[in-house]
């Protein structure tokens, strides 16, 4: 049985008569997130019925979250087969409430943090996902319902506008053909309704994918998780590096189309005595000359059995100011979610157990690396 959620509303239009019962069915599965076709009074018996038999709304089950004192949920939601996967939801600026006139000056603001896939394939060194590798692309209803769980969950109105970004667990454009329909589905104003430009994929840097993303101009925001400015340091960083570099994703992002009120986003963790340097501040200006950029800061978040340490706020504040006197504009992004391990790189599964890691990564490095040769060569 097929999940309801990874069909478009055109391709329900196309199998349900008659036809507007595919946009009674988005209302109420994606503005009143209801997971049951008999609770739709709209909808009869008998086609309650025979909905049943042919999709399913059990996609995805939130079977735990956990609240950080900053106000960060991270849910572990279980899929149809059992595997788990783990999201975030970031309150980016608290709700600005006028206390004498008793009015909400500006409502908080969300952004969810989705998972592309179970595990990964990537191995970043820093990255905790990755330890146990990768088991399998989640489809696009897998991506989609997160969203609509995580919506339910929070008791948000159909009104209620958050943005999405994909770096949660996985690489989003490994995952490319699911990725795109979910974040198309997830725009649809019959649905869930959140615009292309409030979603941000985020990539390691497969380069042929940025390209055809690009090619798709969705609309759709674009982030690089770039974190190095030397080939020889990213490659101990990002394994993916050995295969497409710091040039060819360059190459790659000045093609990519970009909304005139947007910017391309470099994500650039910060590693104590790794890249935290002024030399890596200069390169990096040097490295986005001529891109309509915007850096973001990330501390490096420490788990057990890491390698590298958090960076001093100093060396974060002094790389920081360099890259905004080269009229380059860069912020620090504060670490969330850190006491329930929901922060950046953090995120693995509470019921996905590991070998030794060291290992695990080799494993892994080996057999995408051999992937990417068959694609090439196909």
């Amino acid at each position: 049985m097929d999940s309801f959620y990874s069909y478009s509303l055109s391709e329900l239009e196309q199998l349900l008569t008659p036809k507007f019962k595919a946009k009674q069915l988005y209302n109420w599965i994606y503005k009143k997130y209801k997971p049951n076709f008999n609770n739709m009074s709209n909808i009869s018996v008998q086609e309650c019925r025979k909905l049943r038999h042919s999709y399913s709304l059990d996609t995805v089950t939130m079977i735990d979250s956990q609240i950080s004192s900053d106000n960060t949920i991270k849910f572990l939601a279980q899929l149809k087969d059992g595997l788990v996967v783990e999201s975030v939801a970031l309150i980016m600026a608290e709700k600005k409430v006028d206390e004498v006139k008793q009015r909400v000056i500006r409502s908080e603001q969300i952004t969810f943090c989705i998972s592309t896939q179970v595990g990964c394939k990537m191995a970043c060194s820093f990255c905790k996902t990755g330890e146990a590798g990768w088991t399998r692309d989640l489809s696009a209803g897998e991506i989609v319902a997160q969203v609509v769980r995580m919506k339910e969950h929070m008791r948000l109105g159909e009104k209620k506008m958050v943005n999405i970004v994909y770096m949660g667990m996985g690489e989003p454009l490994d995952n490319f053909d699911n990725l795109t329909k979910a974040v198309d589905i997830i725009a649809d104003s019959y649905g869930l309704d959140i615009a292309h430009r409030r979603q941000t994929v985020s990539t390691s840097g497969l380069t042929p994918n940025i390209l055809k993303l690009g090619e798709l101009n969705t609309g759709v925001q674009l982030a690089i998780s770039l974190h190095a400015v030397t080939d020889s340091l990213r490659d101990e960083l990002v394994p993916l590096n050995k295969a497409y570099n710091i040039n060819s994703i360059i190459d790659a992002v000045k093609k990519f189309p970009v909304d005139r009120r947007k910017k391309i986003l470099f994500e650039y963790l910060v590693i104590k005595d790794k890249n935290d340097d002024i030399e890596d501040a200069k390169k990096l200006s040097v490295l986005l000359s001529g891109i309509d950029a915007k850096v973001n800061l990330i501390y490096f978040n420490p788990f057990p059995g890491s390698m590298y340490e958090r960076p001093t706020q100093k060396a974060m504040e002094r790389f920081k100011f360099y890259i905004l006197s080269r009229g380059i504009f860069c912020s620090i992004r504060q670490s969330k979610g850190l006491d329930i391990m929901a922060a950046c790189g953090q995120l693995a599964g509470k019921k996905v157990a590991s070998p030794s890691m060291h290992e695990r990564r080799k494993e892994i490095g080996r057999g995408f690396y051999k992937e990417i040769a068959q694609r090439r060569q196909s």
